[in-house]
């Protein structure tokens, strides 16, 4: 789209916004009963709670702040406690995102390099390289965080200082969300000093006023939920395990560690969106140009998207894990750094339209390349294609099982960290450790966490205990403690006779056994068993 036929139809970027969100939609919408996978089974299971009353970290645990808990239980209140129901208000939040990129790259750059953006990040936030299909924490931050950027801007651009309130408290539900998110209010609290120096120099008293009303906003929703913890009584759970527990977690993997892991995630990560990858490698470089810093604003522009870039990476970082869904946070500033080459060659060859036709078939490139996902797998090959024989399409029919054979106020227990079991059967978990890892990494609360889990276990006596044997609902390692499985040994056929056997002996082939269990032999090693309390 040229600079003379923008003039003319200045709603063509807003359509294209549009129909970009539909086609989005769509390929989402196909896809809409991709099983939960454990994330998302933990974020439903908590949300379910609050639904009926339970506060977070009273009945659940786990390290995540409490934001995204919050976020699924507002969807579930609108669209269902469903797979469904999740993804399609899952579905909104990304339609949020694609139009909140729209509107920043149209300030940064122009209409059409925000609908360029908004393009890149409908593709790049739906492929299996960052377990698109699923809703992670990470989506919710990057809604949050985009919004804080965007009155950002505008306050900083404006200088309207109050806006900095609003900007620093969407950056601080970002946290909220997930503790990654407080990387993007630091990127917030740079800009405002690196702004306010450019402009004024060395004026303290105006700069300490940004600050105070920016720190103040971040603070807010933080602070109105330790209040609310407080309060309801868990402030000492949520402590133990969002900061006593998250630090040894994140110390647990060292520097080099974490460098192979980057390196071996990068590739899938980028994957059949390479093309997109590398139009905002071009991007970074365009703007960053001197031939097109045509004024001070377009420094600024440059400066300011470079730093979203540094600091989202920085967001991937904390622990050095580098999980796929962790690049979810680095999306907007990849996906805007490819409307800013767009941008840039329009500014450097002013009536050219060939680069848009470029961009459409880099876009076009990296649907075909993905096409098989997409537009055909169903949703129980897609959960495969992501997460291999974990057994996230099983959990639906366990839970059916479990919640037709037992009482709405029965009490269940999974020994290993499938969360989206107890969501699915509407039962309340017998035990507040939903995951199972931390009682098998090598930190100090290990053996504490044990010990408490079996009291939980012993105190609730649930009706059904799911025993998970696949390794990847464990993690367990030579060292870690073996109390656990030694109780089980013990008091499970004390307690416990075997009602069903679940084998998953290949990607598209899964036995299930209900009945005549015993006799059954097992053709795999991932095997999930399925007990129930005989009342003694």
């Amino acid at each position: 789209m040229t600079a003379r036929t923008a003039d003319r139809t200045p709603w063509l970027p807003q359509l294209l916004v549009w129909l970009v969100i539909v086609a989005a939609a769509a390929v989402r919408l196909r896809l809409l009963q991709v099983p939960l996978e454990r994330d998302e089974g933990e974020y439903a299971y908590a949300g379910q709670l609050l639904l009926q009353g339970v506060p977070p970290y009273q009945l659940a645990f786990n390290m995540k702040f409490p934001g995204t808990y919050a976020a699924y239980a507002l969807i579930m209140a609108l669209f269902g406690q469903s797979i469904g129901g999740i993804h399609l208000g899952f579905l909104v939040v990304n339609a949020g995102t694609i139009i909140l990129l729209y509107l920043l790259g149209k300030r940064l750059f122009t209409a059409a390099a925000g609908a360029a953006a908004g393009a890149a990040y409908a593709l790049l936030s739906v492929g299996a390289g960052v377990f698109g299909t699923q809703a992670h924490a990470t989506h919710f931050v990057v809604l949050a965080a985009l919004g804080g950027t965007l009155l950002l801007w505008q306050a900083l651009r404006d200088q309207r200082a109050a806006l900095l309130f609003w900007s620093g408290l969407l950056y601080g539900v970002a946290v909220l969300m997930k503790q990654h998110g407080i990387l993007f209010a630091v990127f917030g609290g740079w800009y405002v000093v690196r702004n306010h120096w450019s402009r004024l120099g060395n004026v303290r008293p105006g700069l300490t006023r940004k600050l105070v009303l920016y720190c103040g906003g971040v603070a807010a929703p933080l602070a109105l939920t330790g209040i609310l913890l407080w309060r309801a009584g868990v402030f000492d759970k949520f402590w133990f395990w969002t900061v006593s527990y998250a630090r040894q977690y994140a110390l647990e993997i060292p520097f080099s560690g974490g460098m192979e892991l980057l390196r071996g995630t990068i590739p899938g990560v980028v994957g059949p969106n390479g093309a997109i990858w590398l139009t905002a490698a071009a991007g970074l470089i365009l703007v960053s140009w001197k031939k097109v810093w045509w004024k001070k604003d377009d420094r600024e522009t440059a400066l300011f998207l470079a730093g979203l870039l540094f600091f989202s990476f920085l967001a991937v970082c904390p622990g050095f894990y580098f999980r796929e869904h962790y690049f979810v946070l680095m999306l907007p500033a990849v996906a805007l750094l490819a409307g800013g080459a767009v941008s840039a060659v329009s500014r450097m060859m002013p009536g050219a339209w060939w680069h848009h036709a470029v961009y459409c078939g880099v876009l076009v490139f990296s649907v075909i390349q993905q096409k098989e996902f997409l537009f055909r797998m169903t949703p129980a090959q897609v959960s495969r294609t992501m997460y291999g024989t974990n057994p996230f399409p099983e959990a639906v029919q366990i839970a059916d099982y479990i919640r037709t054979h037992s009482t709405k106020n029965a009490r269940i227990a999974v020994l290993g960290s499938e969360p989206e079991i107890p969501f699915y059967a509407d039962r309340r978990s017998a035990t507040g450790y939903i995951y199972t890892y931390g009682l098998m990494e090598p930190q100090p609360f290990a053996m504490k966490m044990q010990t408490e889990m079996i009291q939980e276990l012993a105190a609730s006596r649930p009706e059904f205990v799911v025993f998970v044997g696949i390794h990847t609902s464990w993690l367990r390692r030579p060292d870690s403690p073996p109390v656990l499985f030694d109780w089980w040994r013990i008091y499970g056929p004390q307690h416990y006779r075997l009602a069903g056997i679940i084998d998953i002996v290949a990607a598209d082939r899964t036995v299930y056994r209900w009945e005549d269990v015993e006799a059954y032999k097992p053709q795999s090693e991932n095997l999930i068993a399925v007990y129930k309390r005989t009342g003694s």
